[in-house]
This record gives structure tokens, C-alpha cells and sequence, in this order.
């Protein structure tokens, strides 16, 4: 898959900052000596962890060359790697996992989140939060255009987002290896201008596996098809915006 965008990522950052400032606002340590932003992007969640703790050794870890040279350039006294947290482990002193929106993109993404939380030391916590919204509207319509439409071959590669496991599932899988645990959901309703700016959203996240297999021609085509049914399943409110519903899940896990 194509490099991601931190430009098109950050034309919605108040939103997409949000759920890790709700999520590092839950996260039960006062003094951590290394915390660890996994699947850190351009920087604007590590900039909340650098923020709370300041005293603690801040990292920034991602797959993306492009995300991590913007994180670099926003915060420059924090250090930022890349790696794949599939197969990476933190460092023995580590006492935060914070993982804002990225094991929903992992395979396994289960067994990866219990391997982490086995790799800390007694305290230390794991927290992430991961959208939840594959049967949303905006999310079920990319994998119908991706079908029926004359990319549907070139997309046959794509690979799209697995639903996330129940609560309850996450709970069995984590809890024997963690003295405490909380789990919760929480839907925003984020105000978009247009149909058209949801398009733009999913360009910077659930899109990308789709466009990046397409060549340009194609890949306007494709936008095109999917904006049109964007602006039919998202109806104008009162003052002409439109709701984008946007469910995640929360796991804060306390070893």
C-alpha cells in the first residue's frame, strides 16, 4: 500500500484528536518513565502524551515514512521510529502502550494487543482505542463501490477493515493477564460542512487501501462514484451540515 498523507490526516485533526484525549484522559499513571505513541502518525496524539508527561521519555513509533518525518518536525525532543508493532516489543522500563486508532489496521490484531500488555511490567498500562464503525454507512458503501464499479478487479487485492471483536471478547482475551480493565464505546457525531468533507475524512484513513491500488484516472472515478453515494445516505441537517456517525471502542488494560 501507498505511503499515507499526514496533509489529508490532518485536515480533520480536532476530531481525530479527540478519542486519544479522552482515551490518555482515563490512562491511571501520574509519573511513567517511557511512554510509547504506537502507530503515532504526524505527532498529534504523541503531543498529548508528551503534554501529560512531560518528565518521561516520550517515543513515536510507526510504519509510515511520510507520518513519522511530520511527527519529527512538529516535536522534535521526542524520539520517533520505525517499525512494525506487529513483531516490535517495548523496552523493559516502558510503563504506557497508547495506541490511537491503528490495531483495527493490524492482522491478529487480538493476539498482538495481549503479546503487548504481557510485555509490561506490573503498573504498566495498555490503552488504545480503535474505530468501530465498518457497518456505518460511509465505511459499508467503500466496499460496495470498490465491487461494482470497472476498478473492481484492480481492487480485488484491497483488504478491507475486519470488524473489531465484542466487548466482552476483549475483556475474556485481556483480563487473565491484567490485574484491572475498562472498556467502553463512545459514538461521536462529528459535524461535517458536506457530504463531500466525509469523503475527504476516509481519504486520510479507510480509503487508502482502496486508492492506492488505482491509478489517477481511475482513482477520480472511483471518488466520484463514492461521493455520490456518500451525499445520498447523508441527508442535510437543519442548517445544511451533516452527521457523520462515528462509533469506537475504548480498552484501558492495567497489568
Amino acid at each position: 500500500m501507498a505511503d499515507w498523507s499526514p496533509e489529508q490526516y490532518l485536515k480533520f485533526e480536532d476530531e481525530r484528536t479527540r478519542p486519544p484525549r479522552e482515551l490518555l484522559a482515563r490512562v491511571p499513571l501520574d509519573q511513567p518513565r517511557r511512554v510509547v505513541d504506537l502507530g503515532c502518525g504526524p505527532g498529534n496524539s504523541t503531543e498529548l502524551l508528551h503534554e501529560r508527561f512531560p518528565q518521561a521519555q516520550t517515543i513515536g513509533l510507526d510504519s509510515s515514512p511520510a507520518m513519522l518525518r511530520k511527527a519529527r518536525g512538529r516535536l522534535p525532543d521526542c524520539l520517533f521510529v520505525e517499525a512494525d508493532i506487529s513483531t516490535w516489543s517495548p523496552e523493559p522500563d516502558t510503563d504506557l502502550l497508547f495506541g490511537n486508532a491503528v490495531f483495527q489496521w493490524l492482522p491478529d490484531h487480538p493476539a498482538i494487543l495481549r503479546r503487548l500488555l504481557c510485555s509490561l511490567q506490573e503498573g504498566g498500562v495498555l490503552a488504545a482505542q480503535m474505530p468501530d464503525n465498518t457497518g456505518e454507512a460511509a465505511n459499508a458503501l467503500q466496499q460496495e463501490v470498490a465491487a461494482n464499479g470497472p476498478w473492481a478487479k484492480d481492487l480485488a487485492a484491497a483488504v478491507p477493515r475486519s470488524d473489531l471483536l465484542s466487548p466482552d471478547a476483549y475483556y475474556d482475551l485481556l483480563r487473565p493477564v491484567c490485574r484491572q480493565i475498562d472498556i467502553w464505546h463512545t459514538i461521536y457525531n462529528f459535524v461535517m460542512a458536506t457530504p463531500q468533507a466525509i469523503v475527504e475524512w476516509f481519504k486520510g484513513s479507510s480509503l487508502q487501501p482502496y486508492l492506492s491500488l488505482l491509478d489517477a484516472p481511475a482513482r477520480e472515478k472511483f471518488l466520484a462514484a463514492y461521493s455520490e453515494r456518500v451525499s445520498a445516505a447523508y441527508k442535510p441537517r437543519v442548517d445544511g451540515t451533516v452527521l457523520l456517525k462515528f462509533p469506537r471502542l475504548f480498552i484501558v488494560a492495567t497489568r
